[in-house]
């Protein structure tokens, strides 16, 4: 028999909790509503080798409490984003359209394509009114992936607003294993995320600004409060992603009932993993199983983060499914570590204003780190924050995905053995993982808590190819993007507020 993990396993003492800015969660007195479920994108065009799509940055109201509506933002949606598919080998043809009355970046966390262009980060800005055309092709395997804004110094507000959806890429192994995929059905996506409402059931970042995060006390599930889903089927997929600015969530259900991940971030693990406890942190991505075969139509499953309530799981009459999940999955080839590279070292440091990447803040002019295109280096990632004094800083690389080796020299968490592209790292902990350079571009890497990479706990890798090692690449800087959001918000430059600009005026620095 499997072993079952009881363990949220980061450390206790690091977790948000622990913060004394920490807000609990807690669902507002409002009736339940059902879960929405995102729709997914229908293709432009689809074709054997590519798919064309359009996605479009817009602003809505969204219907989130009784009384009047939120106002939101989202990708062709009010709130969050349809969700497109990518398959596995075929060519990703985008026409990115900004309708929002400000520039933003569509990127695409999690997708190893070329970067900074195609990949969206600060680099690739598209302005109100403006449209601009990308492709790529998918060259990893099936996962959920997800869609956000990344325009420093304003990630954190723009995702907060609502520029956050998923996608899920397809492949031919995942596709033949016997996993739930009847999408809306017994295949759901869980986005979870928290805000507070203020006046007239409106959100104010500003007012709830916080430079270690910006967190809130009602919980949201895919822009659903107090949301309950139907359980039509004995087995349930929830891909779930915490799409937070800063809110960790513990999972488990109130029945105890076990939550099988068979997948992280950038695929499937390479065994089924077991537990009644789990923690997410931002911006991972975690695939569970859910068996409900021992329940009877009428009763009522409770998905819960610590004490609060996240998702009611209804269930009704399904048909017996005697389904076995395979002891194994799919295997993680280690990448090999080309002969002769040093291990290099990525130090997150700080926290409120003074976090940093590697004694610095960041540039988006400097290139913080090179390496060679084909090879294969060992990272150590370092939390310098000072253990039970400190904070989990989740790590985050674009581009491509990499592998845990170990943290402080022991084994990765038993959910860690698969492709990822983000890991929580505790106070005082060193994690070593594998990385391989394989596509050519600029990439950044950072803590993925929103504030704090908009407040310069980020940096660049620029990976080079050996047959055009001059090749330059037009890289956007700070001043740009601040005047553009000056001039479209019609504020003077003096009075441009934006949050990750305190944590560089705090510490006597120009962005």
């Amino acid at each position: 028999m499997s072993k079952i993990y009881q363990d949220y396993f980061p450390d206790h003492d690091a977790f948000d909790t622990q913060d004394g800015a920490y807000k609990e969660l807690k669902v507002p007195d409002v009736p339940e509503s059902p879960l929405r479920v995102p729709e997914l994108l229908k293709p432009d065009k689809e074709t054997a080798d590519g798919v064309w799509y359009t996605i479009i940055a817009q602003a809505g109201e969204t219907q989130m409490l009784p009384g009047a509506k939120t106002k939101t933002w989202g990708y062709n949606n009010d709130y969050l984003g349809k969700i497109p598919v990518f398959p596995k080998g075929k060519t990703i043809h985008l026409r990115l359209i900004n309708h929002l009355p400000e520039m933003t970046t569509f990127h695409w966390h999690g997708l190893n394509i070329p970067g900074p262009y195609e990949d969206g980060g600060c680099h690739a800005p598209v302005y109100p009114g403006q449209e601009k055309d990308i492709h790529f092709k998918i060259i990893q395997p099936a996962s959920m992936c997800w869609l956000h804004a990344h325009p420093c110094p304003e990630t954190a507000h723009q995702v907060f607003r609502g520029l956050a959806g998923g996608a899920i890429i397809t492949d031919d192994v995942e596709s033949n294993l016997p996993f739930p995929r009847h999408y809306g059905v017994d295949d759901i996506p869980l986005i979870l995320q928290d805000r507070n409402f203020h006046e007239n059931n409106q959100w104010d970042y500003r007012k709830d600004y916080d430079p270690d995060g910006v967190t809130g006390t009602t919980p949201l599930i895919n822009g659903t409060v107090n949301p309950y889903f139907d359980v039509t089927t004995q087995r349930l997929r929830l891909r779930v992603l915490d799409g937070a600015n800063r809110r960790e969530f513990r999972l488990h259900f109130d029945d105890g009932r076990v939550l099988t991940q068979i997948a992280s971030d950038c695929g499937t693990l390479e065994h089924p993993v077991k537990m009644t406890k789990v923690m997410i942190t931002c911006a991972e991505r975690q695939q569970f199983i859910v068996d409900f075969g021992d329940c009877k139509p009428g009763d009522v499953v409770t998905l819960m983060s610590d004490d609060t309530p996240l998702v009611k799981f209804r269930i009704h009459e399904f048909k017996p499914d005697n389904t076995k999940l395979p002891e194994d999955l799919t295997p993680m080839k280690p990448y090999k570590i080309t002969p002769g590279l040093p291990v290099h070292k990525c130090v997150m440091d700080g926290m409120d204003e003074y976090v940093m990447m590697d004694g610095k803040k960041f540039n988006m002019q400097r290139i913080d780190f090179k390496a060679t295109l084909g090879t294969a280096q060992l990272w150590e990632v370092v939390n310098n924050n000072t253990a039970g004094h400190g904070m989990i800083h989740p790590f985050h690389m674009h581009g491509p995905a990499f592998q845990i080796v170990s943290r402080n020299g022991k084994a990765p968490y038993p959910n860690e053995c698969g492709p990822k592209d983000v890991v929580a790292v505790n106070p005082g902990e060193h994690v070593i993982i594998r990385v391989l350079y394989n596509l050519p571009g600029v990439y950044m890497y950072h803590c993925h808590i929103l504030e704090h990479e908009d407040g310069g706990m980020m940096a660049q890798l620029q990976i080079v190819d050996p047959k055009d090692p001059n090749k330059q690449y037009k890289l956007m800087d700070h001043q740009t993007l601040m005047k553009a959001f000056s001039e479209e918000r019609g504020v003077p430059m003096d009075k441009l507020w934006l949050g990750g600009m305190q944590s560089y005026a705090k510490m006597g620095m120009h962005m």
